[in-house]
């Protein structure tokens, strides 16, 4: 924390620094972000934590902080690197398999173009994970919680990618070596590396497609379970007000090692933004996640975990650095996973509000 605290001291210097000398123009820039959140959860956990398979906002009827990092980045024709600590709610529960100060790491990585002619780069480090349309940073999402298909794929991986991106950037391609399904530090007996691969392809502005894949085993080698994984996304802007994102994933793993059989889960989600004006957006979001078999989430009930979400937020620009938000979000399992009136239950219902600050 004290690292932490050091770098928002020397983000105001730097930021002091660079108001007085607009002029000219430096390779390295300071950024801060906060994202403070109230949420109330209608089955009152006592514990004040909602349901585990959640991981951010997750906190019941405390004010708290979803995520803060400081940001130092460096950009040149040749070499490029990122630099962010964080803190929140979101750090305790995303890096709990973390040791010590890498529950504190949001982003360390560094890369360098191998290409004269071709925006072909090599980058090594820790980053925000090549999966999904939802990442750790609020303002960039259109809901104000995170999907169940975002909060149980990675949100940061560590390894080396290979990138390319076309002249015209409507295509990117990449491929990853990585230490596992979102960690940093590898599990202890695994000696198994990772791979993954992202292909996004924007014919306009409007519209963006992707595919992004994953395969490795996240158990020790004794015992080690091939996982594959697949997520596909567009994000299609229908006119200036209406947007519509459209994800899937499905993974499947071995059922045991050396096994030839495998089981799946599998997760689609639709969402829909409507921007009324340009300081209010509202999203409302449906969403599906069947994992019969406990692959990822683990219930340990008779249908396993195969619920359905449903929401609608409304978000205020306050102006380009703040946005505030509400949303209100139910589920409804299969089986009985949830508590209400400290009694089994089928559903779950939550009020969520928070306040994001950028600068």
């Amino acid at each position: 924390m004290k690292y932490f605290l050091i770098l928002i001291v020397l983000a105001f210097g730097f930021i002091e620094i660079r108001a007085q000398d607009s002029v000219k123009e430096s390779p390295l820039t300071l950024s801060c972000y906060l994202e403070t959140y109230y949420s109330y959860d209608l089955s009152k956990p006592t514990n004040h934590e909602k349901p585990s398979f959640l991981y951010n906002f997750n906190r019941h009827n405390e004010v708290n902080l979803n995520l803060g990092f400081v940001k130092a980045s460096y950009l040149t024709n040749k070499v490029r690197g990122n630099f962010a600590l964080m803190a929140g709610t979101y750090s305790q529960y995303n890096m709990a398999n973390e040791p010590g100060l890498l529950k504190n790491i949001f982003e360390a990585n560094a890369g360098f173009r191998i290409s004269k002619n071709k925006n072909l780069w090599v980058d090594a480090g820790v980053f925000p994970s090549h999966i999904g349309f939802e990442s750790a940073i609020g303002k960039d999402c259109w809901n104000l919680t995170r999907s169940m298909l975002a909060e149980n794929s990675p949100y940061y991986e560590a390894g080396v990618k290979l990138g390319y991106t076309s002249k015209n950037e409507k295509l990117y391609v990449a491929a990853m070596y990585l230490n596992g399904w979102q960690r940093i530090q590898k599990r202890p007996g695994n000696q198994t590396p990772a791979f993954g691969t992202q292909l996004t392809y924007k014919p306009n502005s409007k519209y963006s497609f992707n595919w992004s894949t994953y395969t490795g085993s996240d158990l020790p080698d004794s015992v080690s379970q091939l996982r594959i994984f697949n997520n596909l996304y567009g994000q299609l802007q229908i006119t200036e007000k209406i947007g519509i994102t459209a994800g899937f994933d499905i993974g499947m793993q071995q059922i045991k090692h050396n096994s030839a059989v495998y089981n799946n889960w599998y997760s689609p989600v639709l969402i829909i933004q409507y921007k009324p004006t340009k300081r209010i957006h509202i999203a409302v979001r449906g969403e599906y996640y069947s994992d019969e078999k406990n692959i990822i989430v683990v219930t340990g009930t008779p249908n396993g975990f195969q619920t359905f979400g449903y929401s609608i937020n409304f978000d205020y620009v306050v102006n380009e650095n703040v946005l505030w938000r509400i949303e209100g979000r139910g589920l409804n399992s299969a089986d009985p996973i949830f508590l209400m009136n400290h009694r089994p239950s089928r559903e779950n219902y939550a009020i969520t509000s928070s306040l994001a600050i950028t600068f």
